[in-house]
């Protein structure tokens, strides 16, 4: 069985002393926590902090993001060896507000997970498809070209060292919610699109389910067979909410 992986992504939010006060909280109620993984992305000026105060516990630290290079003339950029200097075990790659924002594809973002791989970080690849192309019959074809236009570029191979993190764009932020039944449905497609090349890799692959996982639906949705966690996001911000999320996986997987 895999386990389970709750991975908050805070985003641009908190300041330093919320975030001190969000890393102690999740620590305190982490502790009785063993069949589930936890984690934690913070925005790159809080990684000193996160370091300091997830030592010791089982709580990972993880980035939002990273450079297409491993270092040089590149301003306001942060290598991935930068990351794993501060201890960080996880890096999100791809997520849908960089694709959306800042331009970022596939070719860019293959660059980043092998700058994460080398750095011997793990990234979180996110993947999923905006509310028109789900509506438009689309979500296959472009989930499909999310991946395969990675593994082009840096083998399947690589997807050993992967996480996937199925965001339906239209979840994310706006409160509503896949039904378990629609990720499932998407999560088992992405592991089919994998096992299509390497069967090995796809029964281990974690896929993380990313849009608007609450305290209230995830039991549900981690109930399913292919969702092997969460990437939350605004329920991170809140100990408690995020604990909960955390419970459920860790129930679910005794």
């Amino acid at each position: 069985m895999r386990q389970p992986l709750i991975a908050g992504n805070w985003k641009m939010n908190g300041s330093k002393s919320s975030a001190e006060a969000l890393l102690n909280g999740v620590v305190a109620g982490s502790g009785g926590l063993s069949k589930t993984e936890v984690a934690v992305c913070v925005p790159f000026p809080y990684l000193h902090l996160g370091e300091q105060l997830l030592a010791g516990s089982s709580v990972r630290l993880g980035a939002q993001n990273l450079c297409t290079e491993s270092g040089g003339a590149f301003t306001g950029e942060v290598s991935g060896s930068m990351l794993a200097d501060f201890g960080c075990r996880y890096v999100i790659c791809g997520h849908s507000e960089r694709r959306e924002y800042y331009g970022e594809n596939e070719a860019s973002i293959a660059q980043k997970l092998t700058r994460a791989t080398e750095s011997g970080l793990t990234p979180i690849l996110c993947v999923g498809e905006t509310l028109q192309q789900r509506e438009a019959g689309e979500m296959e074809p472009v989930i499909a070209a999310q991946i395969d236009g990675v593994v082009e570029r840096i083998g399947i191979e690589a997807f050993a060292g992967i996480e996937i993190a199925y965001e339906p764009v239209w979840a994310i932020g706006t409160g509503k919610t896949a039904t378990p039944e629609q990720a499932q449905a998407v999560h088992a497609y992405i592991r089919g699109r994998i096992a299509a090349l390497n069967g090995s890799i796809a029964e281990k692959l974690r896929i993380l389910y990313g849009g608007s996982m609450k305290p209230g639906n995830a039991a549900e949705l981690l109930a399913q067979p292919d969702i092997d966690g969460g990437l939350i996001g605004g329920a991170s911000l809140s100990a408690d909410d995020f604990l909960a999320i955390c419970l459920a996986g860790e129930q679910l997987a005794a």
